[in-house]
């Protein structure tokens, strides 16, 4: 059997993004700790909606990650849902500390977003590049 391709009812397909998220105004907050909750709270959120972490790491700045998803699910969605999420989360445990970095509170992440499909192919050299982020 082909592990390639994910089935589900009558799909069968195999799904990859590369999708990178930068701080608003790039300023250099994803270090320590601050890193390592993002990382797990990515890694909750897409574990709770069916999408698979393939690689993940942060520089002091953005966070790469190498996300397999559904058919049925959009990139736009996913990013909108991880950018939500994380951000009341970080504002939850991290107001004080937030707060002197942002004048406006519920801002964590630049407006936009970079995504790129992968082919199956590339997907190690993908995961290599995320893996020596940092």
């Amino acid at each position: 059997m082909d592990n390639r391709y994910n089935r589900h009812n009558r799909r069968k397909y195999s799904l990859k993004v590369h999708i990178v998220l930068v701080t608003k105004y790039r300023k250099q907050l994803l270090k320590g700790t601050i890193a390592d909750d993002v990382k797990q709270k990515i890694f909750d959120i897409c574990n709770s909606n069916s999408w698979n972490i393939i690689a993940m790491e942060t520089d002091k700045d953005h966070v790469h990650f190498l996300v397999s998803y559904d058919a049925t699910d959009r990139v736009c969605d996913i990013v909108k849902v991880v950018k939500q999420q994380t951000i009341y989360h970080l504002w939850q445990k991290y107001s004080d500390f937030l707060s002197r970095q942002y004048w406006k509170k519920k801002i964590f992440w630049s407006d936009g977003y970079f995504a790129c499909s992968i082919g199956e192919v590339s997907s190690a050299t993908i995961q290599k590049y995320i893996e020596n982020q940092g």
